[in-house]
């Protein structure tokens, strides 16, 4: 996987990040643990001081996802829920917090990187930690029939040569996902704005991200989702919904 050779605050100079008031703790040599402001309360999160995959920092969309997940919770309550691109665990433990989400991280394949997420989980009061699922974009996914009915990312789209890859793993999970024996997709009527659209179908990919990356590295994926049977939705503020199926949300952007 390739390597960013710059320094994540970089991208965002303009970004309004979380961590200014941060109460920062130095561990060791290897890890800083803050303190973050998520939607309704605060996390402990142990962070890499440096980690070549760029899984050590809370990125500025992790922040801005949660509290568009928190807009619209029941969206996603009651899901089972996938994300990709994990790092430190941070969101998915707000969502387990939170809303109780059954989820389960993953990321590349790196031993560190689970291992941190579970001190996470536990210094935040998970336990048992939550599931994780170590997988290196596009090769063979370890869960040959997955069930989630949808998975989320926040800023995953910094590596351009990575796009066929991420596109090839999360084609499988949502093609290959298999509702339940008498579990129906539901059609819930959300209201947004004023305006009706319907909850997210079964499978679905909710993806936001405020790392800058250019228009067309944006299209390089968005295309490259669309060749691969996949339907893109923009619902407003950065946040993309990703389908395989004819059932899509309403537009709203």
């Amino acid at each position: 996987m390739d390597i960013a050779l710059f320094s994540p605050s970089s991208l965002f100079a303009d970004e309004d990040v979380s961590s200014d008031d941060e109460q920062t703790t130095k561990t060791d040599q290897s890890y800083v643990q803050r303190r973050h402001q998520f939607p309704e309360f605060e996390l402990l999160i142990r962070e890499f001081s440096f980690h070549q995959l760029n899984a050590n920092l809370l990125w500025p969309g992790t922040f801005a996802f949660a509290e568009w997940l928190v807009k619209h919770r029941s969206w996603i309550e009651g899901r089972r829920t996938i994300e990709l691109g994990s790092g430190t665990g941070a969101l998915a433990i707000f969502l387990q917090k939170s809303f109780q989400l059954d989820i389960t991280t993953s990321d590349y394949d790196d031993q560190e990187i689970e291992d941190n997420i579970a001190h996470n989980c536990s210094v935040n009061g998970i336990a048992p930690v939550l599931q994780h699922i170590k997988h290196s974009w596009g090769d063979t996914f370890p869960t040959a029939d997955p069930d989630w009915d949808l998975v989320i990312a926040s800023d995953i789209l910094l590596y351009v040569k990575q796009y066929s890859n991420l596109i090839k793993t999360l084609s499988f999970i949502l093609k290959s996902y298999k509702p339940k024996v008498n579990e129906a997709v539901p059609h819930t009527d959300i209201e947004q704005n004023g305006d009706t659209c319907l909850g997210l179908p079964q499978p679905a990919f909710l993806m936001s991200w405020r790392r800058r990356i250019g228009k067309e590295d944006e299209s390089l994926f968005f295309t490259g989702c669309k060749n691969a049977g996949l339907e893109v939705q923009h619902l407003g503020s950065r946040v993309y919904c990703i389908t395989y199926r004819e059932t899509t949300v309403k537009e709203t952007a």
